[in-house]
């Protein structure tokens, strides 16, 4: 089903920032990526602060926030230290992920219903600062209704069973229940995005979704990046999902 408008494209500079910690040095610099993506058409800048703090650092934050000209998308676990800080910097949009410390990276989507009170406190507290909230979700309808209720006017729908499928029936079934998600979550008055394993092979069937209004992609474009620069590897993936 072809979209009637091209999906936007977030830009997660995460790894930029897991490059430098890797010697715990000061280059790369996350906000040079962020202002490299701009240049190169992202329409967003999205970095996850882990409560372990393994790439992005408070002070990216800040920084980001000073300069980043589009809009500036916190991915952030419902950790009070995290709220907190969230609060301070005070990002265009937050969207809140579930999040492990063992984990290499995000497994899943929220797990909403059982955490209904404390996403409910988080919410609060970061709309109260004007924070626009969204809930980074497994494409389950139970998850759906749990976020709905939850009076929230955004989802990210996870894509990682998708973008890791073994072969094309697999691939196919979850594409089907991807589709089944965004419509029934636009019907519930939801803005849809998604994200999570997408790169330049699998990202363009998703763009071609109608209704998902935002693509969010990282390691991919990073990768990418390393091998024909920041600009060139945006361009491609803004190419792509036209």
């Amino acid at each position: 089903m072809r979209s009637l408008k091209m999906p936007k494209l977030g830009v997660n500079i995460d790894h930029v920032a897991t490059l430098r910690q890797v010697r715990h040095g000061i280059e790369p610099e996350p906000v040079f990526a962020a202002l490299i993506s701009e240049a190169s058409g992202a329409d967003s800048i999205v970095a996850h602060l882990r409560e372990d703090r393994r790439h992005i650092q408070e002070r990216d934050l800040y920084l980001l926030k000073e300069t980043v000209k589009t809009r500036l998308n916190l991915e952030m676990s419902v950790a009070k230290d995290i709220v907190d800080i969230a609060c301070e910097v005070r990002p265009d949009q937050a969207t809140l992920v579930p999040e492990k410390r063992q984990e290499v990276t995000t497994e899943g989507g929220l797990d909403v219903p059982p955490n209904f009170k404390k996403i409910k406190q988080a919410i609060s507290r970061l709309e109260k600062q004007a924070i626009a909230v969204s809930l980074f979700i497994d494409p389950d309808k139970i998850q759906i209704d749990a976020s709905a209720k939850l009076g929230v006017g955004m989802i990210e729908l996870h894509t990682g069973r998708y973008a890791e499928a073994k072969n094309k029936k697999q691939q196919d079934k979850y594409f089907r229940q991807l589709e089944t998600a965004v419509d029934y979550a636009r019907a519930k008055g939801l803005v849809v995005n998604a994200g999570h394993g997408l790169d330049y092979y699998n990202a363009a069937r998703v763009a071609k979704v109608k209704g998902i209004e935002e693509l969010n992609i990282g390691y991919a474009i990073v990768c990418r990046a390393a091998l024909v620069g920041f600009a060139c590897a945006v361009k491609q993936m803004k190419a792509l999902i036209k």
